[in-house]
């Protein structure tokens, strides 16, 4: 059979929009002589659509647009994603379904079994789970349709399996022919491996094929990379989709021992007369359609690693903009690699025309600081404005001077430096209509280095799940990596040496450095990555690293203290496996004592 991925990137709430990518895909399709397009989860209204399926007109245009787009189903078939009411009159009031269309009307519902409720993922507030597994007949096969989660029970490749049944399992019992899985499954570094070994195992273990269509594309915090795909029988992969923009994978899909498919409608066979799409035999065997440009089972190569968290933050910064109407953005240039490497990926995402760098140098900004930015600037040829803060500096410390009189200088005066830059360039952003790029990274978010209503200002926080130590590795293959977009386009390394090399710090006073609050970032990083992604606690931090017990404890209770800073940051993209995000819910007042347990053993 041939069949279509079609990895669109759909924009959430734009139903129509939406529907104009999925009919433009149907026609591509079958163009290309597909008899059945794959679209991924949710796609008439994108994912996650959050608490606009609490809204009853949403859910009416949904469904109305599922019947408009199977009117443009005749002579393929397509399986649309969308959300629909529940047939059960107890429980919640929807289902996360997808719909065989054909023959011009919807004709088989499948709905979503496993409903994730884990980190990013709240589908119990919604979505009520299928009521049963069905295989769904097309053209003399049987198809088992599964939607994202219900792949994600395999007890050989998930640590714990978080669900009493296996769709896929069940799938294969009631006579599929193939497995087809409809996806919303955001980025993070290094997971598409995962979805690898997941399809794999399920392809071998039944002896079937496995077809995954991915969803692509930024949506708030989250990043999808599509990276759709298919695995034969044996679980080799057959067809590769691109990743990181959307793309139409078309693939011949063998089907049975013999690799053969039989005709349509043979007697006692789902997909007769009245089931079956109907198209003529020698759709699937014999002479094809006349393809239009497409190429039939290509592998397309996808980035892995730090190559894979750029594409990741390029396209979520496009995406993020495009999707709120912001055609520019403005960011502060310290001179220091946070803002360096934001400044490139704004680069990339938008154009050099499209970005605005502002240095904001005071009393405590040294020469190397100001030349760094203005040489960031002229590699990256992106429009540079000095904005000297001094004026304002002294006048808000005469304006505060009658109240701090008799106190010792700290951190208030400090932060006055990160306030005044985050209202120059708020100003900025609101006089030109560009949106401010936050540029702190999640180690600094972490710990709370980083200053409310001042450097903490802006529209999205484009590193705010990447690691001070990734930010580092970030800038060095933007640099120098043969594969780097930046360094093809402008034949050079455009982020500074000197900005890479000299030690990290936030200049609010003299000679000050990172590490004269904070460990050094890679012994932080670790910690971070261990206590917030793995959820380790204090005591095996300790005994697994050999890391000073009062400085783990200081940091993690740093990590707790600074959660009001981070319910006030702007929304950052997601990488990693745990993000400070909507997908993390700490309480902010609380007093759980991390210290009892390593005093135990003492």
């Amino acid at each position: 059979m041939r069949v279509a991925l079609a990895q669109i990137n759909p924009t959430v709430g734009d139903i129509e929009g939406n529907s104009r990518l999925i009919r433009e895909s149907i026609q591509k399709a079958g163009d290309s002589g597909a008899e059945l397009v794959v679209f991924p989860e949710l796609s008439v209204i994108g994912y996650p659509p959050k608490d606009l399926l609490l809204k009853p007109a949403v859910i009416r245009a949904c469904r109305q647009a599922v019947e408009d787009l199977a009117k443009d189903c005749r002579g393929i078939a397509a399986i649309i994603g969308h959300p629909c009411p529940s047939d059960n009159p107890k429980g919640r009031m929807l289902y996360n379904a997808a719909t065989l269309c054909y023959d011009g009307r919807p004709q088989h519902r499948r709905v979503k079994s496993l409903l994730p409720t884990y980190d990013v993922f709240d589908e119990h507030r919604y979505f009520e789970p299928g009521p049963d597994v069905q295989i769904t007949p097309l053209n003399g096969l049987n198809l088992g349709i599964s939607i994202c989660e219900d792949l994600w029970n395999d007890r050989d490749v998930v640590d714990r399996q978080l669900y009493h049944d296996n769709p896929i399992s069940a799938l294969a019992q009631r006579g599929a022919d193939m497995f087809i899985n409809c996806a919303a499954s955001p980025f993070t570094v290094g997971k598409h491996a995962l979805r690898m070994r997941l399809m794999r195992e399920a392809a071998k273990r039944h002896g079937l094929p496995v077809l995954y269509c991915n969803q692509v594309g930024g949506n708030d915090e989250l990043v999808f990379d599509g990276c759709s795909c298919a695995v034969g029988a044996d679980g080799e992969l057959i067809a590769q989709a691109k990743d990181f923009e959307a793309d139409l994978l078309v693939l011949d899909v063998p089907v049975g021992e013999s690799g053969r498919l039989g005709e349509p409608g043979e007697p006692g066979e789902p997909g007769g007369p009245g089931e079956g799409v109907g198209a003529k035999p020698q759709a699937r065997g014999g002479a094809r359609k006349k393809m239009s440009g497409a190429q039939v089972g290509r592998i397309e190569v996808h980035s892995e690693g730090i190559a894979s968290a750029y594409h990741a933050l390029v396209l979520g910064l496009r995406d993020y903009c495009k999707k709120c109407g912001f055609k520019s953005v403005v960011l502060g240039l310290s001179g220091g690699i946070d803002s360096a490497v934001c400044c490139a990926l704004a680069v990339a995402a938008l154009g050099k025309e499209n970005v605005c760098g502002v240095t904001m140098p005071s009393r405590f900004s040294s020469d190397g600081s100001v030349s760094d930015a203005d040489l960031l600037a002229q590699n990256l040829g992106v429009d540079f404005h000095t904005v000297a803060i001094e004026p304002a500096h002294n006048a808000f410390e005469k304006m505060l001077g009658p109240i701090f009189e008799g106190t010792v200088p700290g951190v208030a005066e400090e932060n006055i430096q990160a306030r005044a830059r985050g209202v120059l360039l708020m100003a900025i952003s609101n006089k030109f209509g560009s949106m401010l790029v936050t540029t702190g990274n999640k180690s600094e978010l972490a710990v709370g280095y980083c200053t409310l209503y001042g450097d903490m200002a802006g529209g999205l926080a484009v590193l705010s799940d990447v690691p001070k130590t990734l930010v580092y590795k970030l800038a060095n293959w933007i640099n120098d990596d043969p594969a780097s977009p930046l360094r093809k386009a402008f034949g050079k390394p455009v982020i500074p040496k000197d900005t890479i090399t000299k030690p990290p710090s936030a200049e609010l006073r003299k000679d000050q450095t990172d590490q004269d609050s904070l460990p050094p970032y890679d012994v932080l990083d670790e910690i971070i990555e261990r206590f917030v992604e793995q959820e380790q606690s204090a005591k095996r931090i300790v005994s697994e690293t050999g890391f000073d017990a009062e400085m783990v404890l200081k940091m993690i209770r740093l990590i707790d203290l600074n959660e009001y800073k981070r319910k006030q940051a702007a929304p950052g993209l997601k990488i990693t496996g745990r993000a400070f995000g909507f997908g993390r819910r700490m309480p902010i007042a609380q007093r759980y004592d991390y210290r009892r347990a390593i005093e135990a053993d003492k």
